[in-house]
């Protein structure tokens, strides 16, 4: 009787066993084909990169402000700076950039027509007012005759220089409107005025060489020239040379790009441009 009931309980304790193991096997088999949808893990989606070309002050240093904005939204963006204007457009036509942020609207139709690209603007985001320097006068009334200007050698900027120029006196033009007015424009020019045509990025540099020289705001403040103060004249606050955002027809939609015009026309982006360039960069939006 004895190795009877000893049997059964020994068969018992086996089938007992099998079960709790086929139940473990279950178990295991549906955690391995349960989906995983990052929850468990603590896992994240991998953030969107941004790839931006601008030139360092102030565009980079705008971008760099706002950075944090778009990180908070998954995207994350990488800058990369240019110090002269022709290629963070071929760059970008390229593929090589998801974005540039340096330029205006006439200089970008102006690079459009002429290399047959069709670069678009999604966002104005602010006016750098264009001016004129000088380490040799304090004022115009004491440019010589023959003194030596330097402009811009690009097109819309040179037009602009010239524009700015004949609004303070020194020249006249046909049309003191035509942003693409050159030196043959010029119908009167009483103090003789050496116009030179240099590249944007060098006319800091030549302050010792010439008299008078017109320059981008974005390289006088990166030559260490504060516009407001240093400047001899400079544009109004009306000037319509926006800086803007540019991207291509194949992105100007997505997301990333949205989110990025948002946010440097955000409260944050007009802040820190008026209380790090006090004026002398000035919100378009």
């Amino acid at each position: 009787m004895k190795k009877l009931l000893l049997t059964f309980f020994s068969l018992t304790l086996v089938a007992v066993l099998a079960a709790c193991g086929n139940n473990n096997n279950a178990s295991n088999s549906a955690a391995t084909n349960a989906p995983d949808n990052g929850a468990a893990t603590g896992s994240t989606t991998e953030p969107v990169k941004l790839v931006v070309g601008a030139s360092p002050v102030p565009h980079a240093e705008i971008l760099k402000a706002i950075a944090p904005l778009l990180e908070a939204q998954g995207i994350t963006l990488e800058i990369k700076e240019f110090t002269d204007y022709v290629q963070p457009n071929v760059q970008l036509d390229e593929k090589q950039l998801d974005a540039n942020f340096f330029q205006h609207q006439p200089y970008l139709d102006d690079q459009n027509k002429n290399n047959k690209t069709d670069l678009i603007s999604v966002a104005s985001v602010h006016v750098e007012p264009f001016g004129a320097y000088s380490k040799k006068i304090k004022s115009i009334d004491e440019l010589a005759d023959g003194a030596k200007v330097a402009i811009p050698n690009d097109a819309t900027n040179g037009g602009r220089a010239l524009i700015l120029l004949a609004k303070n006196g020194l020249i006249t033009l046909k049309d003191d409107t035509n942003i693409a007015a050159t030196k043959a424009d010029i119908i009167e020019n009483k103090k003789n005025l050496k116009i030179i045509e240099l590249e944007a990025a060098m006319l800091p540099r030549q302050l010792d060489e010439v008299d008078l020289a017109l320059i981008n705001t974005n390289f006088a403040l990166d030559a260490g020239l504060v516009p407001t103060k240093d400047a001899l004249f400079i544009e109004g606050t009306d000037s319509p040379y926006a800086n803007i955002l540019v991207t291509r027809q194949d992105n100007k939609d997505s997301d990333a790009i949205k989110k990025l015009a948002a946010a440097l026309n955000s409260p944050e982006a007009k802040a820190f441009i008026e209380e790090k360039y006090e004026g002398a960069i000035i919100p378009a939006f």
